[in-house]
């Protein structure tokens, strides 16, 4: 790789840190108004050594000649998300006083907008550092929008190349250019965060609560200000606002683009969305009606119950209305299935996403088809895309690897002393990025803390090569990327 390549990588890296530094100063004044003034130095220095080392990667300047090519923007994405973890992990140090381990376990976290946490006694945490894990999540859930839409279709990852046309010719189907349409997309995410902010607040939270769950909610992060997570609030209307912006956050922001700029049925007209939509209406109702009939629960509790939790599962968001782990067998073996599914393309969401499921559905249906007349030219198609042998390729060679990669990193799990159950939830859950597990450790009951320091790293790749699509990480390890 040509060194005027790192370069502009360093130097984009840079801009990257300082931005971060600059985000610190927003715990900073959080910790002014609630008059926390022991946390202000944790915040402080550690903006100052992030905004020193971002300032040390631009200082050389940005190469004139240099242009990043596909294969270079696998490197950016993946060294992005793992510098800015290095440095946004400062502030937990110095404030909880916890390993850099469980600190940086933390920030990948929430940066990846997976939920799972080593902290207790969030009821009586630091304000700012609550506030902070909040920002990872918004911070990440936008960052991965943009990737989402704009670098993954451009390297055809895991048939992400199916929405090339939306999502990076903006050309023809939302802005001219692409630079305005990122403005778009981050209006509407600000929008939805203070519209989630706000009607948190009418339904029953403080107004800080209502920011922090409006910012896990609509980047599907799932980090509370509560050990308790939802449950913490027993006003029905907080739960059904979690639903809803959970929601939101997993259906894909360009077409909300789209929709602001005039075609208004855009939305309800994708394959994804409406799959995405029909999905959970029927898990609410089938799962809602069991959980009544085996439960002491009326039917419109079972339900409220059941829509929060499954919707937090499937959006890969991680809030959690009491122990679902409690339930039976048969509850814990479809949540165990629902962690994989996953929301939109293009949204905040992480999980297989539910157009694999969809496209998998049109190549079986094609296939059994063809048994039936072999001679018969099928046309295979989705969302109005015709799926080449590229598409199908890449879309099969993606989800081999996402299973082989959660079997991997649970066999590791087991070999640091964690038992089956433990280890192949959490697993799943980390290269999902759904947040709790599925047993009484790390389940929505508990957290991760107890789980020793090997395990915290295995669990930090998973929750980066799952938010990252894993081919993006993998390709960058392998000899072949390096060779000039």
């Amino acid at each position: 790789m040509a060194f005027s390549t790192l370069r502009i990588i360093g130097f984009i890296l840079g801009i990257f840190l300082i931005t971060l530094a600059v985000s610190m100063v927003i715990p900073l004044l959080t910790l002014v108004i609630f008059e926390r003034n022991d946390d202000l130095d944790a915040f402080l220095w550690s903006s100052l050594t992030t905004l020193i080392a971002g300032l040390a990667l631009i200082a050389p300047g940005r190469p004139a000649d240099a242009q990043l090519r596909p294969r270079d923007m696998y490197l950016l994405t993946t060294a992005s998300w793992l510098i800015v973890c290095t440095f946004a992990a400062l502030p937990m140090v110095l404030i909880q006083h916890i390993s850099y381990t469980d600190a940086f376990f933390e920030t990948m976290s929430g940066v990846t907008t997976t939920g799972s946490t080593v902290l207790v006694g969030l009821d009586n945490a630091s304000p700012g550092l609550l506030i902070w894990r909040s920002m990872l999540h918004w911070l990440g859930g936008i960052g991965f929008i943009g990737m989402a839409v704009a670098i993954l279709p451009l390297l055809r990852v895991g048939g992400m190349r199916l929405f090339q046309t939306e999502s990076s010719d903006w050309g023809e189907k939302v802005l001219p250019r692409s630079h305005m349409a990122a403005k778009y997309i981050l209006l509407v995410y600000s929008g939805f965060t203070l519209l989630g902010g706000l009607a948190f607040w009418l339904a029953g939270m403080s107004p800080f609560d209502a920011i922090n769950h409006a910012m896990a909610s609509i980047s599907t992060g799932g980090f509370s200000t509560s050990d308790s997570s939802l449950a913490h609030w027993s006003q029905p209307a907080v739960h059904w606002v979690a639903v809803l912006f959970m929601i939101l956050g997993s259906l894909p922001f360009t077409l909300y683009v789209a929709t602001m700029r005039g075609n208004r049925r855009v939305l309800m007209r994708d394959h994804q969305v409406r799959g995405f939509i029909g999905f959970l209406l029927v898990s609410w109702l089938i799962f809602g009606t069991w959980l009544h009939l085996n439960s002491d629960h009326s039917w419109l509790d079972a339900f409220r119950i059941v829509a929060v939790n499954v919707t937090s599962v499937v959006t890969t968001t991680g809030f959690a209305l009491g122990d679902y782990t409690t339930w039976g067998s048969f509850a814990v073996l479809l949540f165990f299935y629902l962690t994989f599914v996953g929301g939109c393309s293009g949204s905040t969401s992480g999980g297989l996403k539910i157009f694999r499921f969809q496209v998998a559905y049109v190549l079986l249906k094609a296939n059994l088809q063809q048994l039936v007349h072999p001679r018969a030219v099928i046309k295979q198609q989705y969302n109005n895309h015709n799926l080449d042998e590229d598409v199908v390729r890449s879309l099969i060679t993606f989800s081999f690897f996402f299973a082989i990669t959660i079997g991997v990193i649970a066999l590791g799990l087991t070999l640091t002393g964690l038992d089956w159950v433990t280890a192949l939830t959490g697993a799943a859950t980390a290269v999902c990025n759904v947040g709790p597990g599925l047993d009484p450790i790390i389940g929505p009951a508990g957290n991760f803390s107890s789980l020793p320091d090997a395990a915290k790293w295995l669990l930090t790749i998973g929750m980066l090569l799952g938010r990252l699509e894993i081919l993006t990480v993998l390709v960058v390890i392998t000899p072949a990327f390096w060779k000039h």
